[in-house]
């Protein structure tokens, strides 16, 4: 439902289940309660006969007939957007410290007096007690404490900040219920006209770019991608600011423990017995360790309750932090990205449309393949002839190399036999030769009687 401010007369809108709630007005910041129910806001619009009426190009004609011009036109120049989740590390610093020195200096006024015995402190001196015995590491802890509670708090203003934005009608129905690329134009224009320190917020900011990007290329899915791009990057935001954070959360009770084992040193080095037989001088010994110990376990218990004080406001601010972007998310989805209208339909369910738009797309997608059909059969043609060139090539370099080798086998295959012929020629009339020989001395042999003695060998070895 929609409503007005008392106050700026901003122009609101609210779900049914807030109304009743006291809530802060985005422009002026003055508390207002968000109606029952309310009058429809046509009722507040002029008539008809005094907005004029329109020519057929759509520029807006005066009550006589002549033309309308509007002098004032918001500049779309667009704006710097600043980190929506994210705290200023030395702001926080700055505040972290102040409230650590005023911590400390308020509890360390109650520190007991010396000699005044534990079991008569107060809760102030207890405190301070226990915070003066481990100074140093109390002291940083607090620091870290009241630093990370700085970031949250900080955080918590960018949150009411973003909540107040929701409160915004960014999209009103006065200017169309479709937005298409004749209404477009005013819908950004619109945005333009809020105020500027509202302007700079992740919803108005998403919106804003999704428009801008429908109205320059027409195309509901372009723009339903950027916004749900955008939440993707408004999340990964969140997720990072809470990283100082959990560093203090982690380093707190690892400081507490530092702080109890300093404690158990001093208190094991304290212990001493240079009489054992003084039972009292021992007892005296054992009480001042054991209450060393008390003491060292101190620091941890500080630790442990900062600790647990960062970590349940943490967690409730990132499940608000979560709530509001999911509540942007659900704004576009549900709202915002049905009212767009990029003539893939129209609002009268003209069939005729949706197949000229229809036939149009399969058109274009049919003209694009058969462009990249046409080149990749160009290519195909390329590397065939390529492929064809290279065979060839290659066909005649194994032509050659066949030929030169073939020749080279010939050559070596001819000098062989050569030299294998001249080789048994030489090896036959040697063997003639000495047959002839062989002949000629068989023949004197044949002609001569020849007589073989048997010599006696005289020796060493001999019968002689």
């Amino acid at each position: 439902m929609k409503f007005k401010c008392p106050t700026c007369n901003m122009q609101l809108k609210a779900e049914p289940e807030h109304a009743g709630k006291i809530v802060r007005c985005p422009g002026c910041n003055t508390k207002l309660q968000i109606p029952q129910s309310v009058e429809p806001l046509n009722s507040d619009l002029p008539p008809p006969s005094s907005l004029g009426e329109r020519s057929l190009d759509g520029t807006e004609l005066t009550n006589d007939g002549s033309p309308q011009f509007h002098s004032e036109k918001p500049e779309r120049q667009g704006w710097i957007e600043s980190d929506p989740t994210n705290a200023n590390i030395w702001k926080s610093f700055a505040i972290g410290s102040v409230c650590t020195l005023a911590f400390l200096g308020i509890l360390l006024a109650f520190a007991p007096p010396p000699g005044m015995p534990s079991s008569d402190y107060n809760l102030m001196q207890y405190l301070a007690n226990v915070w003066k015995g481990h100074l140093p590491v109390n002291g940083l802890n607090t620091l870290f404490f009241f630093w990370a509670m700085a970031i949250l708090w900080l955080k918590m203003q960018k949150l009411r900040h973003q909540r107040r934005a929701l409160l915004l009608d960014v999209l009103p129905a006065d200017l169309g219920s479709d937005i298409n690329a004749e209404t477009v134009g005013s819908f950004v224009d619109h945005l333009y006209t809020l105020p500027r320190s509202l302007r700079d917020s992740m919803m108005v900011n998403r919106i804003r770019k999704g428009l801008e990007l429908f109205e320059m290329k027409q195309s509901t899915s372009d723009a339903a991608t950027l916004m749900s791009a955008q939440s993707d990057i408004d999340s990964s935001r969140i997720g990072g600011s809470y990283t100082s954070v959990k560093a203090f959360l982690w380093a707190i009770p690892i400081m507490g423990f530092v702080g109890t084992v300093l404690g158990l040193s001093h208190a094991l080095l304290s212990l001493s017995f240079d009489n054992l037989e003084d039972v009292k001088a021992i007892i005296a010994v054992l009480k001042g360790v054991i209450n060393g110990l008390g003491g060292a376990f101190d620091a941890t218990l500080v630790g442990l309750i900062f600790a647990m004080g960062v970590n349940f406001p943490m967690n409730a601010l990132m499940k608000a932090e979560d709530d509001n972007l999911n509540d942007i998310d659900a704004f576009c989805n549900e709202i915002l990205i049905p009212r767009l209208n990029d003539g893939g339909h129209v609002a009268g369910g003209d069939p005729m449309g949706m197949m000229d738009s229809l036939a149009r797309a399969v058109s274009s997608a049919q003209k694009e393949f058969l462009g990249d059909l046409n080149a990749l059969s160009a290519k195909i043609v390329e590397q065939a002839h390529n492929l064809d060139r290279r065979a060839e090539a290659h066909q005649q370099q194994v032509s050659v190399e066949f030929a030169t080798n073939m020749n080279r086998m010939r050559e070596d295959l001819t000098g062989a036999v050569k030299d294998s012929v001249k080789i048994t020629t030489d090896y036959t009339r040697a063997l003639s030769s000495g047959i002839v020989s062989l002949n000629g001395v068989l023949k004197e042999l044949g002609e001569k009687q020849i007589v073989i003695h048997q010599t006696v060998k005289k020796g060493w070895f001999s019968r002689d």
